[in-house]
This record gives C-alpha cells, structure tokens and sequence, in this order.
C-alpha cells in the first residue's frame, strides 16, 4: 500500500539559524515543503530556494497574522497534481524531531475520524533565562483526546479544506481557533505521546516576554468573542487581576489603607497558589516561586491587550500583529 503523502507547512519572519534548522527537518522527509515569509530582511527567503523549499512571500500591503500565513502556504502547497493528503504547519523557530512525521502521518492514516494531531513541544535551552524556562512548563501537556493546540499540527487535507482554513483576522491564538471549528464540524483532534518539535524561544529580556503577555490577552479577547465559552476564565483573572484589584489598590490610597493592603494580601494568596500549582508539576521551589512572579503580574499586560482588542473592534480598524520578537 502506498504511504499517504506529507507536506509541510514552515512560517517566519527574520528566524536565521532557527529557520535553516527547521526546513532541514523537513526537507528529506516531506514530498513538498513551502516556507512562508512574512517580509523578512533577513536571508531567509534565499536560504529556503537554496534547499529547495518552495516559497511565498506575503504582500506586506495587508497585516501579517500567523493565520494568513498558514493559509497561503497550505494554497500553494496543495496548487497542481496529487497535492498531499496530510500537511504539517510548524513555526519557522522550530526543528521537528526525527520521527514525528512518520509517526503523526501514521496516526491519521489510521483513523480517517482524525482530522489533527500533535505531539509535544519542548524548549531547546529552558535553563537558558527565566522567559525559556517558563516556555517549556506551558509546552507541558498530556496525551490523549484534545480540543486545541498550538501551531504545529499535522492536519488532514480534507479538513483543512472543509472549515476554510484558518481565519487571517485572527492574530493570536489563531491556533485554538481553528481547532474549535475542526472540532465543530466533528473532527476528532489528538495529541500523541511523541516529542514533535524543539522550539526556540530565544528570550532574554523582560520587554519581549511583556509584548508577548500582551498579545496572548488580545487573543483572549478575539477568540472570546467568535468562541465564547473558551477562554472564559482566562479573561475572568484578567478583569479581576489586571483591571478590578489595581483600581481598588488605587482607591484605598485615597479612602484607606486597609483596602490596598487587602489587595496586596489577595495578590500574594494567587502568587502562593500559582507557585504551588508549578511545584506539582515538578519545579523547585525557587523556580516555580519565580515563574509565579511573572504568570501573577501576566494579567496586566494580558488586559492591555484585551483592550486593544476591543478598541479595535468598536474602531473598525485592522487587526494587526503585535511583535514581540
């Protein structure tokens, strides 16, 4: 019997070393490769040519999302003859681990009700910087029957086609949101116990992590809004955490100082908690105190970009990317 045909999917901007490590471990075991470039200055799009990876290079005279990109590298994979029948989307800051396609493109041969799998992401330096190390705890998640994942998937043609695609007015968590119309439309989604790609993250400074934080709240508030009830109590801690409790630390410098006082207590009960929360799942106790810090205050920059959300939605303006790289 003959194997089914894999493609694969590879995005970025301006990735460098990364890039060139991603589209190797495509390369030799992918019938096709597309690499889709988002108005890199880099070397990238020669690279790509040069092992011969097919390129796209977007029109930058409309706003770059991971979500358009991913959409015109699966059009111009699939354009002619035999076009795969399973594609892999990955990140351009990441290598797909040697024996993740065969063994992804063997799961859903398998089982033609899956419409998606993944596997497990991991961190190449987590000891590197705080920011990494806190990357590799949310790579963290278990096996088995899933309804979303990040962006490396291995999706089936079909039902790709049969949802159209991603939505490319989406700029974060795009991901989820493809994933909850896969599972809409009856698709089953599953994550495999495999390593399938080593990402790197690369960051070593507060401003990067911040930028980040905040475009995670405007997806938040986006994919909210198409898909109500996910996301629900992300946004909850954020209206609580990051809007209600400074605003009420702020009125008790005014009426008394019991109340900010009250709203510093509350904020080092969820540090607690949040750390306890990191201990079980394996991290000293000065790493997972640390970690907390940051997922305490995460709820600030998270409500910027829930508000940039709104502002643009109630605006009519375009939803442009917020870089954090």
């Amino acid at each position: 019997m003959t194997p089914p045909s894999l493609g694969a999917v590879a995005i970025g901007r301006n990735e460098g070393e990364r890039l060139k490590a991603c589209l190797q471990s495509l390369i030799p075991q992918c019938d096709r490769v597309v690499y889709v470039d988002s108005g890199s200055s880099d070397e990238s799009v020669a690279y790509a040519r040069s092992i011969g990876a097919l390129v796209v290079e977007l029109d930058s005279s409309v706003p770059f999302t991971a979500a358009r990109a991913r959409n015109a590298g699966f059009a111009r994979l699939v354009d002619g003859d035999d076009p795969p029948e399973f594609i892999q989307f990955v990140d351009g800051d990441c290598r797909v681990e040697a024996d993740w396609l065969r063994v992804g493109a063997a799961a859903l041969a398998e089982d033609p009700s899956l419409g998606l799998v993944t596997g497990w992401r991991s961190e190449i330096h987590p000891e590197a910087t705080i920011y990494n190390a806190m990357f590799q705890v949310d790579w963290q998640r278990p096996a088995g029957p899933i309804d979303v994942c990040g962006g490396d998937m291995m999706v089936r043609r079909r039902a790709f086609r049969e949802i159209g695609g991603f939505d490319p007015t989406v700029i974060a968590a795009e991901d989820d949101e493809f994933c909850l119309r896969l599972g809409d439309a009856g698709w089953k989604l599953m994550r495999l116990p495999v390593t399938m790609t080593w990402h790197d993250a690369a960051m070593k400074s507060f401003g990067p992590w911040w930028r980040r934080t905040v475009r995670n709240g405007h997806g938040f508030a986006q994919v909210g809004d198409l898909h109500p009830s996910h996301f629900r109590r992300e946004r909850l801690r954020v209206w609580i955490y990051g809007l209600l409790l400074p605003v009420l630390f702020l009125t008790g410098l005014w009426i008394g100082w019991w109340l900010s006082a009250l709203v510093v207590l509350l904020y080092g009960l969820s540090w607690l908690r949040t750390a306890q929360g990191l201990r079980r799942q394996g991290l000293s106790s000065a790493m997972a105190l640390h970690q907390a810090v940051f997922l305490t205050i995460s709820k600030i920059p998270n409500l910027f970009g829930m508000m940039t959300y709104y502002r643009r939605r109630l605006t009519g303006r375009d939803m442009h990317i917020i870089e954090y790289k």
